[in-house]
């Protein structure tokens, strides 16, 4: 037996991120609609938010509606900030971001808001990154 051999287990369960895309836990913002916002931010890597962080921060609200608001630029908001700390950190760690920036919520004033990007492998080992409440991971 091998020394790598030593430490693999058989996998009993797998919950992929395309799983959690398909069952809505997380939104895939590589999307059309979304993807050039995406890249037009200048982030390369594949992108995708929790559905609670998008749901209060990207999804219209009663008080954004009201406030004129429309889901790309409150998207365009989230990912231009992330862009903005991306750019501060240069040779810090990236593997987990935290970023404000307003947001219009319960109230049509925008408030401060903060949320944690992280970056992982996705289900080809490849980078991506996912955008969440500051709570969540």
């Amino acid at each position: 037996m091998k020394n790598s051999q030593a430490f693999e287990w058989p996998v009993i369960d797998m919950y992929t991120r395309q799983m959690a895309i398909t069952d809505g836990v997380l939104v895939d913002l590589m999307q059309p609609g979304f993807i050039g916002l995406v890249r037009q931010a200048g982030i390369k890597f594949p992108v995708a938010m929790t559905a609670a962080a998008f749901q209060d921060y990207v999804e219209l609200t009663p008080k954004a509606k009201e406030a004129g608001n429309d889901i790309k630029g409150r998207l365009w908001d989230v990912l231009w900030m992330l862009r903005t700390e991306i750019l501060k950190s240069r040779g810090r760690n990236l593997s987990e971001i935290l970023f404000q920036f307003y947001c219009v919520t319960d109230r049509i004033k925008p408030s401060l808001c903060t949320l944690k990007s992280v970056v992982g492998p996705g289900d080809d080992g490849e980078p991506v990154i996912t955008i969440m409440k500051p709570e969540e991971d």
